[in-house]
């Protein structure tokens, strides 16, 4: 599995992950090909090697040329409806405008329709944004991790006038986002640096397990007073065992003062809101009291409601929670036409090879129907592989 990791220690923007993408070997005209299918007009994309502190990187500029319009989320949806772009590309690239408006729109107080892109009529958001979602497309990556983000203090000028860094729309965008502060007033992270982070990126963190295979590194258009390199650096290879997120937190909480009949609700409550796991584990407490362990896997942008949950759903008090590392093995969704009906289930990929294994609730589901013992669907399900992919992989 082709695995990304973006290593943001001077921040990111729409120009910066450009310029990574091509120092990491993403072909310049292919770029410009996928670049071209936008109905827009009237810019000029600028690509040249730079130096900066002495490492050479690449750098991405957008020259615009005529005036251009205000453009707001409807004219964004039109543009893209209209190009020549993959669907997928396409699809991605709607939902990068769609995150950045919403934090606009809540950050000035209206609607994602009503906000306008500032940066020259849309015109370098639509290159950062089309071009970034493109170039991870093209270099075929399949997870993209990024590091905690710095992000700056002090103040910048915009179209709104003078406004507080990070910009409020970055603070809005990087909610559940691991950043730290760096004493610099200067622009470290951009919004739609921020919105692409947020749509693209399955986890944030240490650098995944992978086999290194390229390294490249985006210029940003400033220089750093501070003598840091501003720069991006973006690091490809191959995860031999990809996982869904390298890095969990874990909850944990001990109970003896609980009605343990109300479980099944809270483990519904929980899983519903992105927990990855669950579990509840009898033991004797202090004074010889029988009382229960809670645990619960989520992923860190899920760990603050999930606690949340357990504070008002449980009678615990206080919660222990630790961030760890997991490994787990690649898996696709499938579907497996039986006499019985299509039952779903999932492919692992194990060093010793494929295994299939059946989902319960859809078996569970075919029992009810049909009326059968529920392990009459499980031996369908594995009389009638190999199986086929599940329609856009979804449930």
């Amino acid at each position: 599995m082709n695995t990304a990791y973006l290593d943001c220690f001077s921040g990111v923007s729409g120009n910066m992950l450009l310029g990574a993408l091509l120092d990491c070997g993403l072909a310049e005209n292919d770029l410009r090909q996928a670049l071209s299918g936008l109905p827009v007009s009237g810019y000029r994309l600028h690509v040249h090697q730079t130096m900066v502190n002495g490492f050479a990187a690449s750098m991405v500029t957008v020259e615009v040329e005529e005036q251009q319009p205000h453009r707001h989320l409807a004219d964004i949806t039109d543009i893209l409806a209209a190009s020549g772009l993959s669907d997928t590309i396409r699809k991605k690239s709607l939902s990068v405008f769609t995150r950045l408006a919403r934090a606009e729109a809540t950050v000035h107080g209206t609607t994602p329709e009503q906000v306008h892109f500032h940066e020259v009529g849309a015109v370098d958001a639509l290159i950062d944004i089309v071009g970034t979602v493109a170039g991870f497309e093209l270099l075929q990556i399949d997870r993209i991790f990024c590091s905690p983000l710095p992000v700056s203090n002090g103040l910048t000028i915009c179209e709104h006038g003078t406004i507080p860094l990070p910009a409020p729309a970055v603070c809005a965008l990087l909610q559940d986002v691991p950043v730290y502060g760096v004493e610099l007033d200067m622009e470290l992270v951009t919004p739609t640096g921020a919105a692409l982070i947020r749509e693209l990126a399955d986890g944030f963190g240490p650098m995944p397990a992978m086999t290194l295979q390229a390294t490249g590194y985006g210029a940003g258009s400033n220089k750093r007073e501070d003598g840091c390199p501003n720069l991006l650096r973006l690091c490809c290879g191959h995860a031999h065992l990809a996982s869904e997120a390298d890095e969990v937190d874990v909850l944990e909480t001990h109970l003896d003062d609980w009605n343990s009949e109300t479980w099944p609700h809270v483990s519904e409550r929980l899983m519903a809101a992105g927990a990855l796991d669950v579990s509840l584990s009898p033991i004797l407490m202090k004074k010889g009291r029988p009382g229960f362990a809670l645990k619960v896997i989520c992923a860190p942008a899920n760990s603050l409601q999930l606690k949340q949950i357990i504070l008002a759903e449980t009678s615990a008090i206080g919660l222990r929670f630790s961030r760890q590392q997991r490994m787990t093995l690649p898996r696709t969704k499938v579907a497996v036409t039986t006499p019985l009906g299509v039952i779903k289930g999932k492919k692992i990929i194990t060093p010793q090879g494929p295994v299939v294994t059946p989902e319960y609730e859809s078996c569970r589901k075919l029992a009810r129907q049909h009326k059968l013992p529920i392990q009459r669907i499980y031996n369908e399900f594995y009389h009638h592989s190999p199986t086929q992919p599940a329609e856009d992989g979804k449930e």
